[in-house]
């Protein structure tokens, strides 16, 4: 009980970091973040990670192994059924709600390649850290009725230590994926080929020789383009041309705030 009840002040605590960097996020580009402030959000889930592991899991750890080594008779077993039957009860509307929006989002993909796929962190977050409480308050009502059942105190530690160790792998999971977008994840591979797509449509391009996109954001992509371009072409005319081919890269992917196009020649191998 201890343990599920320092995993839902994590849980509390998580959600207050969350919506912090979402209001981060929003803040507008200046002289110092050119690129706006995106990436605050993968900051702050990142730390509701770490926070997860060190307070979630490890507290819990500790408390089940405590107890292992010193077992106590849980008394009054049926008003912890209470709390935890109620518990359930709101956990299992989050958790709906929270899986619902995230099929919303993700309708043709399973989740783990959804999640690998998603960039905006507070859709999974929160959706794992529901399955991790959903999952942590079935393990104490089973090591509690287990423990009662038994007369083996033992089983309510144990349980604890399931408890972390859920909490733990919950933490790594989320910790790497919010690295992989803290660091700079490519924008999806069908919204690449669209763009390529795009630039096909322009007969003045002989070659794409470099495409690059990087997430700042969830809605905030960056796209680098180096173009060759036919000598017959005349500058205005290509700058008319550069106009056009980013009106049509932002009405086909809204997420593109910025897009940067050169023009260089190809480079051929000797």
């Amino acid at each position: 009980m201890l343990s599920e009840a320092i995993h839902s002040l994590v849980d509390t605590v998580n959600q207050i970091l969350l919506l912090h960097g979402m209001k981060k996020a929003e803040k507008p580009a200046d002289s110092n973040h050119p690129f706006g402030y995106g990436k605050e959000l993968y900051f702050w889930a990142f730390i509701v990670a770490i926070l997860i592991f060190s307070l979630g899991s490890g507290i819990s750890m500790y408390e089940g192994i405590h107890k292992i080594m010193e077992p106590q008779v849980v008394t009054d077993a049926y008003i912890n059924y209470i709390v935890l039957g109620v518990a359930f009860a709101f956990e299992g509307v989050a958790w709906t709600m929270a899986f619902r929006e995230f099929k919303r989002l993700n309708p043709d993909m399973g989740i783990w390649k959804a999640v690998h796929r998603s960039k905006d962190p507070t859709v999974f977050v929160v959706l794992f850290e529901d399955t991790a409480a959903m999952l942590g308050i079935i393990t104490a009502f089973v090591g509690l009725a287990a423990g009662e059942y038994f007369n083996m105190p033992i089983l309510d530690g144990l349980a604890s230590v399931v408890i972390g160790v859920i909490l733990g792998l919950t933490a790594i999971l989320l910790a790497v994926e919010s690295k992989a977008l803290l660091i700079g994840e490519s924008a999806d591979p069908a919204e690449r080929q669209t763009i390529r797509n795009i630039l096909g449509n322009y007969s003045d391009i002989e070659h794409i020789n470099e495409l690059l996109t990087i997430h700042f954001g969830p809605a905030d992509v960056l796209v680098t383009i180096s173009l060759d371009v036919k000598n017959s072409v005349s500058t205005g005319a290509w700058e008319k041309q550069v106009s056009a081919i980013e009106r049509d890269i932002k009405s086909a992917i809204p997420k593109v705030q910025k897009i940067f196009i050169e023009s260089q020649e190809k480079e051929t191998s000797e």
